[in-house]
């Protein structure tokens, strides 16, 4: 039997209970795209496994524990990372407690199932000077350009790029986050945006002013600075299309590697930059939870291990007795 990555990708399943589970995904829970696609192939790569091992597609209320012990040998089989198998069960943990919610099983048979534990991987980030670097990275590819191209440059990508690093930075969002923002979301005046998280929880975070200035500094650019519902960032200047994430990684792509920076480093490591600067600067973890969109605090929690080793080695290096 193959194991689940060999497989590009995982056929769409009849099967009405996934089906009303991934409807109540997008619908009720407002689930990101990445979210519901990661749910539906974790799910559909149940059904698939299922189907073929036991020679019938599962039925959700008479499986056992046993199953799922089953198919977790064969992940672990597969060569998937331990993150990758807890992704897996996730989605399966959540289908059961759907399932439960609607009557179509009475208990789940994942409850307490020993997976095995993540391994502990702390969030890279960059540093105050590598941020400072990146923030200044559009605007020195632009005065390249203007000296070595003939052709018209349009500032407004450049200064809308600017902008959006900075906003990613400032109020530490992620990057479905700040495709979502309209005009309205920001309270120029309290210096505070509107952020539309996961589940469709909203928050209100700070945005400091050099991030508001390159957000006007961008709009002023434009033939008609966006109001109401409409996006804060395009993804051209011709259109009032938004900005989209595929888009917003391949231009930090860009501007890492002029900074000569990682360019593997993905929009979501801003975030993590943005979690330990508070950190370090002595923000306590609960506002820091709270600032990020955090459900739990175990998972801001994360980010005082960075912390803590950086106080071990200045201690070490410091004191006298170390």
């Amino acid at each position: 039997m193959s194991s689940p990555e060999s497989r590009a990708t995982v056929y769409e399943v009849h099967d009405k209970w996934i089906q009303k589970f991934l409807a109540h995904l997008a619908a009720d829970r407002g689930a990101s795209v990445y979210t519901q696609r990661n749910y539906r192939q974790a799910l559909s790569e149940f059904f698939r496994w299922h189907r073929q091992e036991r020679r019938q597609p599962p039925a959700w209320d008479t499986l056992q524990r046993d199953d799922f012990r089953s198919y977790l040998r064969f992940l672990g089989r597969g060569n998937l990372s331990r993150a990758a198998i807890q992704l897996r069960f996730c989605a399966l943990r959540s289908f059961y407690k759907f399932l439960i919610r609607r009557g179509g099983v009475s208990s789940s048979p994942i409850k307490n199932l020993a997976l095995p534990k993540m391994e502990k991987r702390l969030p890279k980030f960059l540093t105050a000077q590598q941020m400072l670097d990146l923030l200044n990275a559009p605007l020195k590819e632009l005065a390249a350009s203007k000296q070595n191209s003939g052709t018209e440059i349009d500032e407004a990508l450049f200064l809308r790029d600017v902008a959006i690093l900075e906003t990613i930075y400032s109020c530490g969002l992620r990057i479905s986050e700040l495709c979502a923002l309209v005009a309205e979301d920001i309270h120029w005046g309290e210096q505070m945006v509107r952020v539309r998280g996961k589940g469709k929880k909203e928050r209100l975070v700070p945005i400091g002013a050099p991030a508001l200035a390159a957000i006007q500094n961008y709009w002023n650019k434009l033939a008609q600075p966006p109001s109401g519902d409409l996006p804060v960032f395009f993804a051209n200047t011709g259109k009032l299309k938004p900005m989209y994430p595929r888009l917003v990684q391949l231009r930090l792509k860009r501007y890492l590697e002029t900074a000569e920076l990682d360019p593997h480093l993905t929009p979501h490591k801003l975030r993590h930059s943005y979690a330990t600067h508070l950190l370090d600067a002595g923000a306590d973890l609960r506002s820091v939870q709270e600032l990020l969109g955090h459900a739990h605090l175990v998972t801001t929690q994360v980010y005082t291990h960075l912390t803590t080793d950086r106080l071990k080695k200045t201690y070490d290096k410091a004191h006298p007795r170390a």
